[in-house]
């Protein structure tokens, strides 16, 4: 096999593990003493499109989002790393 095809399947491997090794540390809390879960708050608004090319803004209540503590997403959660540096969201509509 040539050097072009192993570097992909090896990192691509090394992704697997890890993401395994991420997901039975949130699983069996490894360590004990981390907290699986938690919260961020986030700020959300809509942006509604108007006929005119315009686009008018509705801000909603900030609202806490849970989420996991973890290096990749699981369980349906996002990462709290991600999360808390994305803490606006925008909704279009």
């Amino acid at each position: 096999m040539s050097l072009r095809w192993r570097v992909p399947i090896v990192v691509a491997v090394c992704l697997i593990v890890v993401y395994g090794l991420d997901d039975l540390s949130l699983r069996f809390r490894i360590p004990k003493s981390r907290q699986p879960f938690g919260t961020v708050t986030v700020h959300r608004y809509d942006a509604i499109s108007e006929k005119n090319n315009k686009v008018e803004f509705v801000y909603e209540d900030p609202v806490n989002v849970t989420c996991v503590r973890s290096l990749f997403p699981h369980l349906g959660y996002t990462p709290c790393w991600y999360l808390a540096r994305h803490t606006e969201q925008r909704i279009n509509y």
